[in-house]
């Protein structure tokens, strides 16, 4: 039993000398490798150490982005709400020019309505002044004729008249043909009287115009029988027309007329003017005057009567 015992006792050293170098070799290893897989080991806490400073550095582009995106997403949001603001504001813009074009319109039919009543206006005024310029030459023409044949009345009155006062002249004519020379010569002497009564002391002092008497009222020649046989150019003289002596005063017949004197004749003229001077009668200063050409520039006032 003994040698049993001892050979494993020296199996037992043997393994022991194998295994103690082999355990310290192990050991040395293990210790040369320990710091490596120290270095390991902090290797990895450092790649975790670092690694929340390269997912940092990686999620600050994507925050960027992020950021970015959402500041596009604002900027498109603004740009839409500008697109909707600029539309409302087109649409608002073309709704008011529809509407100024509407009121346009309304104006242009306004200004059209106004042009027709106008026009209108215009017709019915001219259709009124036509027929006012009717109704006016009518009433002429019809003045004219009633003046016409007035006139013609006037005339034809003168005309009989002119011939009875030529009749009376032929008989008077006649009559003083028949005369015996006193009574012609007494006639013809009270005539020169009569006249001579109407004669002026200081005619300057005497006479008045029709001014100064208040204005002439009496009988007012038709303008067309003035016109044919009165004024400057239309003399005549008074022996050769029908003379009267009412209240020892002169009147005289001329025209179709009675002609009285209201002035004495001035004192200066001749004695025997009324039988061998032209005069003439005129309408002045709202009054009748007598002119002898001889004496132009003395007037002698005359009222007028149709007998």
């Amino acid at each position: 039993m003994k040698p049993v015992g001892l050979i494993s006792t020296g199996v037992l050293v043997l393994l022991l000398g194998v295994v103690a170098p082999m355990f310290a070799l192990q050991e040395q290893r293990q210790e040369e490798a320990k710091p490596q897989k120290q270095e390991q080991q902090a290797k990895p806490q450092k790649q975790q150490e670092a690694k929340p400073q390269k997912q940092e550095q990686q999620a600050k582009p994507a925050r960027q982005e992020q950021q970015q995106a959402k500041g596009q997403q604002q900027q498109q949001k603004q740009q839409q709400q500008a697109r909707g603001q600029q539309q409302q504001q087109d649409k608002a813009a073309k709704q008011q020019e529809q509407q100024q074009a509407k009121g346009q319109q309304q104006q242009q039919k306004q200004q059209q309505q106004a042009r027709g009543q106008q026009q209108q206006q215009d017709k019915a005024a001219k259709q009124q002044e036509q027929q006012q310029t009717k109704g006016r030459q009518e009433q002429q023409q019809k003045q004219q004729q009633q003046a016409r044949g007035q006139q013609q009345q006037q005339d034809k009155a003168a005309k009989q008249q002119e011939q009875q006062q030529t009749k009376g002249r032929q008989e008077q004519y006649e009559q003083a043909a028949n005369r015996t020379p006193q009574e012609q010569h007494r006639e013809a002497h009270e005539q020169r009287s009569a006249w001579q009564g109407d004669r002026a002391h200081s005619w300057k002092t005497e006479h008045r115009t029709w001014q100064q008497r208040g204005g002439y009222i009496g009988y007012r020649i038709p303008e067309e029988r003035y016109n044919g046989y009165f004024g400057e150019s239309h003399g005549f003289r008074i022996y050769s027309q029908p003379v009267v002596f009412v209240g020892g005063s002169p009147r005289f017949q001329y025209g179709g007329f009675w002609f009285g004197f209201v002035d004495p004749w001035p004192e200066y003229w001749s004695d025997d003017w009324y039988d061998n001077d032209d005069v003439y009668v005129v309408y002045s200063d709202d009054g009748y005057y007598m002119y002898d050409r001889r004496y132009p520039r003395d007037r002698i006032a005359i009222s007028v009567s149709l007998n």
